[in-house]
């Protein structure tokens, strides 16, 4: 479902974890940007050049490393409450990445904040998960994954919600769509994913996020099995180690943009 021409959206809220954070997608001093914050961009500049008057206005409450409940229980009633005219609400993949997580159960709960939201807010997009085809052992979720995908789009029709559909996007299942823990985006892919926001959204874009990735050259498959290791030493077993201990990559961290501020336009760059 497509939602109409974006170009009144006068404020704008973003609800989730480490993906809506931008995490991956580094920005100025030690904070992230991120496709949330490259669409808030432009819609502001849509504002801007043909929207009401005023200044758009922007919040980001998302958290790396959030549970759905924990966003359900911190995120949401804020966004309810902030009530701006778009919401994007991503949540629930740091559940299903963990043993014994029910997609059935957590789109339950999923769909008892969509209903809050849009008890007050106009447009409310809601994100499917990646697909997770050929990715070392988040391949064996995929099954998991998709049925939390199908509950969404279900949620997504019951609630009039347009859908930014992931699991669709081709061009991330590149290597330099992600940064290099291989578990968040990189500034290229949250970039290809702000422009799938956008088209979904209504909004012309500069280029197709589906583009295909110019050539690059071959890589050994030494030099694979070297950057696997590598992979596995920095990023794989700290992870693991976190999800043992029942750590959380943000339980000391704070949203970024909490509060409905006034935001600069600015341009969604072309994938080429």
């Amino acid at each position: 479902m497509l939602a109409p021409a974006a170009a009144g959206f006068g404020s704008y809220a973003a609800v989730g974890d480490s993906f809506t954070e931008g995490v991956g997608d580094p920005g100025p001093g030690e904070a992230f940007v991120g496709w949330a914050d490259r669409l808030a961009g432009l819609l502001a500049g849509r504002r801007a050049e043909g929207g009401p008057p005023g200044a758009f206005r922007y919040a980001n409450l998302a958290v790396r490393g959030r549970l759905l409940d924990r966003i359900i229980d911190e995120q949401v009633p804020r966004a309810v409450t902030l009530a701006p005219d778009l919401v994007t609400f991503c949540a629930g993949g740091n559940d299903i990445l963990r043993p014994g997580s029910d997609p059935d159960a957590l789109a339950e709960r999923f769909e008892g904040a969509v209903a809050d939201l849009r008890a007050v807010v106009g447009t409310v997009l809601v994100c499917t998960g990646f697909d997770t085809r050929g990715v070392p052992v988040l391949g064996l979720l995929r099954g998991k994954i998709a049925t939390y995908n199908a509950h969404i789009r279900a949620v997504a029709d019951r609630y009039g919600c347009p859908v930014l559909d992931l699991w669709s996007l081709r061009s991330i299942h590149d290597r330099r769509a992600w940064s290099e823990d291989r578990l968040h985006l990189s500034s290229a892919g949250h970039a290809r994913v702000a422009l799938r926001a956008a088209q979904v959204l209504g909004i012309e874009t500069p280029s197709d996020p589906d583009l295909p990735w110019p050539p690059e050259p071959l890589r050994l498959p030494a030099q694979v099995r070297k950057d696997n290791l590598h992979w596995a030493r920095e990023y794989l077993v700290p992870w693991i180690g976190r999800r043992l201990r029942g750590e959380s990559s943000g339980d000391d961290v704070l949203p970024k943009r909490p509060e409905l501020l006034p935001l600069e336009p600015a341009r969604l760059e072309s994938c080429r």
